[in-house]
C-alpha cells in the first residue's frame, strides 16, 4: 500500500464534521463547520469528511460550502451504496475539483446482512461494486467502507475488498464500527487482507475505530504498524456512543514513540492541536475531562513535589513531549484595561489567532468589558474571549438581557431574568434550590422548555480570584441531549449563558434527530 508516493506517509482523515457531529448534543451550524474546516486545513489534515450530504439540506449546504472554501485538504462526502446518495455527495463535493472524494459504505457483517439488509453475500458484493463504479463516474477519488468490518468473516471481507478495488476504489476503509476490535486481532485482520487480496497494492488501507472498549487509538496504531496508511479520527475523539479515535492522541503517539513506528509519519502541524481541541470543545459544548491526554488541562500539570522537582531540573523527567509541541500556551500577565487594540492583536497573533479587522473589533470590545471587571488579563482569558466573541453561534433564538439573583444560607434562592427574542423582551422570576437552579427555572418559564441538567462543569480559564469562569453543561430536553457553554467572571451569569446556549442548540439537535429517524425507517432497494 502506498500513501500517495510516500510509503511511510500516514494520511490523516478527519471526520469531526461527520461522525463527530453525531455525538449527542454536538450539532453545529454552517459557520461553525466552516471555522472548524479552516482550522483542520491549518492543522494539516489530509482529508476532511465534511458531512453526509443526503442527510438534509443543511448537511448538503455545509459540505458544499466547505468544498468551496477548501484550499489543500481533500473533501469527502459520505454516501450509502445508493445512486441517490452518491449523486447528492458528488454534487456537494464538486467544488473541491481534483480534491473531491466520495466515501461509499455498505454493511458486510453477518448480523447486518441478516437483520438490517436481508441480503446474501453475493448481493452485497454486487451492490458494493455497482456503487463504486457509479461513484467513479462522478468523482475520481472513491473510498469504500465495508461497515462493521471487524465483525465480518475475514475470508468474505477479503472478497469484498478485492471486488471494490477492481471496481475503482482507491481507498478501502476497514471500520471497527462498534468498537469490538482488539489490537492484536485487528492488526491480524489488516495483515490477512494484505496477504489475501491480490490487488491490495492498488489501494490505500484505511482504519476507522470506535472507542466502545477504550481501544480506538490502540487499534488504529496497531493497524498502521501492520500496513494501514490512513487513520480516520476526530478532534477530542468525539463521535457516536463512546467516540472515535482521537486525532491528537494517535498523531502524538506516532511522533513520540518513533521507536515503534520507524519512518512512519503524518503531515500534522502539532502546534495547532490545542487550539483545534478548544475550538471543537467550544462549538459543540462537549466538555473535555481535565486528564484528557495531550490537550486536557492536567496534561502538563504536576502537583507531586517529586514530579515538580524533576520537571524543574529537566522537563523530560516527567514530560514525554513539550507543551509547546502541541500548542499549549504559557499563561502570562501581559494586558490590562489600558492596553490598546494593537497590543491585543500582537498577543493574539502570538497565541496563533489571525483575526480579521471585524473580528478584532469584536474581541477588543469584549476585552475592554472584561478589563473593567478584572485587573489582569491572562492568555487563557484571551483564548476564551476569541471563542466567545468570534466563534459564537450565529443562530441565536434567545439572548440574555438582565439577571438578578438573591440567595443565602437560610433564604430561598430567587432569580429575576430578562431575555429577548428578536425585538421582544420577556421578564420572569422563579425560586430554586440555589441561584443557578432559580435562573434555570425562570428561563424555562419564559421559553416554555423543561430541561433536565445531566452534567454541569465549572472551570477557571486563567488564574486569580477574579478569573473568568467557564461553565459547560449537558441538558436533556424531551429525550434529546444538548450541550451549552457560558463565560463570565460571575459563575451564576456564566451558568445562565450556558443554559440559554443549550436552549438555542436544541433546534439544531431536533433537526438532526428527525433525519436519523427517517434514515432508520428507510428500506434499501
Amino acid at each position: 500500500m502506498t500513501s500517495q508516493n510516500d510509503p511511510n506517509r500516514v494520511i490523516i482523515f478527519d471526520t469531526t464534521l461527520r461522525d463527530g457531529e453525531q455525538s449527542p448534543g454536538a450539532s453545529m451550524n454552517l459557520d461553525e463547520k466552516l471555522e472548524i474546516a479552516r482550522l483542520l486545513e491549518k492543522l494539516g489534515v489530509d482529508v476532511i469528511e465534511a458531512g453526509f450530504p443526503i442527510a438534509s439540506n443543511g448537511d448538503f449546504e455545509a459540505v458544499r460550502a466547505i468544498a468551496e472554501q477548501s484550499t489543500s485538504a481533500r473533501i469527502a462526502g459520505l454516501a450509502r451504496s445508493l445512486e441517490k446518495d452518491i449523486d447528492r455527495a458528488a454534487d456537494a463535493v464538486e467544488a473541491a475539483g481534483e480534491r473531491a472524494r466520495i466515501h461509499v459504505f455498505l454493511a458486510t457483517s453477518a448480523i447486518h446482512r441478516e437483520f438490517k439488509l436481508n441480503k446474501a453475500k453475493d448481493e452485497i458484493i454486487k451492490q458494493a461494486q455497482d456503487a463504486v463504479r457509479y461513484a467513479k463516474q462522478r468523482v475520481a477519488d472513491i473510498e469504500f467502507s465495508p461497515e462493521d468490518a471487524s465483525r465480518t468473516e475475514p475470508e468474505f471481507l477479503a472478497e469484498v475488498v478485492q471486488a471494490v478495488i477492481e471496481a475503482g476504489a482507491s481507498t478501502v476503509n476497514i471500520p471497527d464500527t462498534v468498537g469490538y476490535g482488539y489490537p492484536n486481532d485487528y492488526a491480524e485482520l489488516i495483515e490477512h487482507l494484505i496477504s489475501n487480496v491480490s490487488n491490495i497494492n492498488d489501494a490505500i488501507i484505511s482504519v476507522h475505530c470506535h472507542n466502545d472498549l477504550g481501544l480506538a487509538v490502540a487499534n488504529s496504531l496497531s493497524a498502521v504498524r501492520s500496513g494501514a496508511r490512513q487513520i480516520e479520527c476526530t478532534i477530542n475523539g468525539i463521535g457516536e456512543r463512546a467516540g472515535n479515535c482521537s486525532l491528537e492522541e494517535v498523531v502524538m503517539a506516532m511522533r513520540v514513540r518513533k521507536d515503534m513506528f520507524g519512518d512512519l509519519h503524518t503531515n500534522i502541524n502539532s502546534e495547532h492541536l490545542y487550539s483545534a481541541s478548544r475550538l471543537v470543545q467550544t462549538i459543540t459544548g462537549l466538555p473535555l475531562q481535565r486528564n484528557k491526554a495531550i490537550v486536557g488541562d492536567n496534561a502538563f500539570a504536576h502537583e507531586s513535589g517529586i514530579h515538580q522537582h524533576g520537571v524543574l531540573k529537566n522537563p523530560e523527567c516527567y514530560e514525554i513531549m513539550t507543551p509547546q509541541s502541541v500548542g499549549v500556551p504559557a499563561t502570562n500577565m501581559v494586558l490590562g484595561k489600558h492596553s490598546g487594540r494593537a497590543a491585543l492583536n500582537d498577543r493574539l497573533k502570538d497565541l496563533g489567532f489571525e483575526l480579521s479587522d471585524e473580528d478584532l473589533i469584536k474581541v477588543f470590545e469584549a476585552f475592554k468589558d472584561l478589563a473593567d471587571r478584572k485587573k489582569d488579563i491572562y492568555d487563557g482569558d484571551l483564548i476564551a474571549l476569541v471563542e466567545q466573541a468570534v466563534r459564537g453561534r450565529e443562530v441565536t433564538v434567545w439572548n440574555l438581557e438582565y439577571l438578578q439573583t438573591t440567595s443565602g444560607t437560610y433564604d430561598t434562592a430567587t432569580a429575576t431574568v430578562k431575555i429577548s427574542k428578536g425585538d421582544d423582551k420577556h421578564t420572569d422570576a422563579a425560586t430554586g434550590d440555589g441561584p443557578v437552579n432559580a435562573v434555570i427555572n425562570a428561563m424555562d418559564r419564559i421559553c416554555g422548555t423543561s430541561g433536565n441538567l445531566q452534567d454541569y462543569r465549572l472551570r477557571s480559564v486563567s488564574q486569580g480570584r477574579d478569573a473568568l469562569g467557564e461553565v459547560s453543561m449537558q441538558v436533556e430536553f424531551d429525550g434529546m441531549v444538548v450541550g451549552g457553554k457560558g463565560l463570565s467572571t460571575d459563575i451564576v451569569e456564566a451558568s445562565a449563558k450556558a443554559y440559554l446556549d443549550a436552549i438555542n442548540r436544541i433546534v439544531l439537535q431536533q433537526e438532526r434527530e428527525a433525519f436519523h429517524k427517517q434514515e432508520e425507517a428507510a428500506v434499501s432497494p
